[in-house]
């Protein structure tokens, strides 16, 4: 990675970090498909190293094989740079002997902070159909992980607009409940582009009884074919002031529109105390290293 083995910088499980003095910070990358997409994860790493993130997250792709790219990576980020590193761990396509297995690697690696996802369903298919001796939804992979002694450090997602699948909000919520109920550490938010939708969120889920870290996940818009591209992966609304501004600016002042809004988004929250910001950056660090230096972290 381009990077000189450095000393953990920051405590190696991440509800640890959460619980220190003040506000924290992380990213989220995707795994690379492609040896062109390696190059660029391996400068943008180095890249955001010097800036001491709390933690960093990698997803997983759909299969096993891509799972496993998304372990070497994280397991390569904590032996290269002393970052903290989290793997995402999905049910798709492992029975519980294989994922037992696989949990046993990734603590033999030193992986010591996981969030396990269901999973979307993999490419081709419309609905996620779990294998007759494996997981249905997450809740059941965190129980299972509990069941079985690993003692690893785990997250969970959430969605503060609700799941696509969810009946409704409701619903969506008490899915929640069951996943922290089953040994979750911590939550992350799907991204949000409106504060409302994450400040209602955490009061519903409070008054729910849930009393685990609820960390935002924030995104910064770079580009105009992200006003159709996030809603359509994300399942999130754009509020109408932000597209507007997009849709009116030129291609080379989009990231500025992106950074000025993540921006405010970021004072907000840190003025209402939340215990750390989740930067969904994927492969690039321009946006991120413009927006950091303008916050008082």
């Amino acid at each position: 990675m381009n990077v000189q083995p450095h000393p953990a910088r920051s405590p190696a499980r991440i509800i640890d970090a959460l619980r220190g003095s003040g506000p924290v910070f992380s990213f989220e990358f995707f795994p690379p498909k492609t040896p062109g997409e390696a190059r660029t994860l391996e400068r943008t790493i180095a890249e955001l190293v010097p800036l001491e993130p709390a933690f960093v997250s990698v997803t997983d792709r759909a299969g096993s094989a891509a799972q496993g790219l998304t372990r070497e990576l994280v397991a390569r980020i904590i032996s290269e740079t002393g970052l903290t590193a989290m793997g995402h761990m999905t049910c798709v396509a492992h029975s519980r002997d294989e994922m037992r297995a696989v949990l046993a690697d990734l603590r033999d690696a030193g992986i010591q902070n996981i969030l396990p996802l269901r999973g979307d369903p993999p490419r081709g298919e419309t609905a996620f159909t779990p294998r007759p001796d494996g997981f249905a939804y997450a809740s059941e992979l965190i129980r299972y992980i509990r069941s079985e002694g690993f003692d690893f450090c785990l997250g969970a997602a959430c969605y503060p607009e609700g799941h696509t699948d969810a009946e409704d909000r409701d619903a969506d919520l008490a899915n929640l409940k069951r996943k922290v109920d089953a040994g979750v550490d911590f939550l992350i938010t799907q991204l949000f582009l409106d504060n409302a939708f994450y400040f209602d969120f955490v009061a519903r889920a409070r008054a729910a009884g849930i009393t685990v870290p609820i960390i935002p996940g924030l995104k910064i818009v770079t580009g105009h074919k992200q006003l159709q591209t996030i809603p359509r992966n994300f399942y999130c609304e754009i509020p109408f002031d932000l597209a507007d501004a997009i849709e009116k600016a030129k291609p080379e002042r989009v990231l500025d529109v992106g950074v000025e809004w993540a921006l405010a988004q970021t004072r907000e929250l840190l003025e209402r105390k939340v215990p750390s910001v989740h930067f969904y950056i994927m492969q690039s660090s321009a946006a991120i290293n413009r927006l950091l230096p303008q916050l008082d972290l």
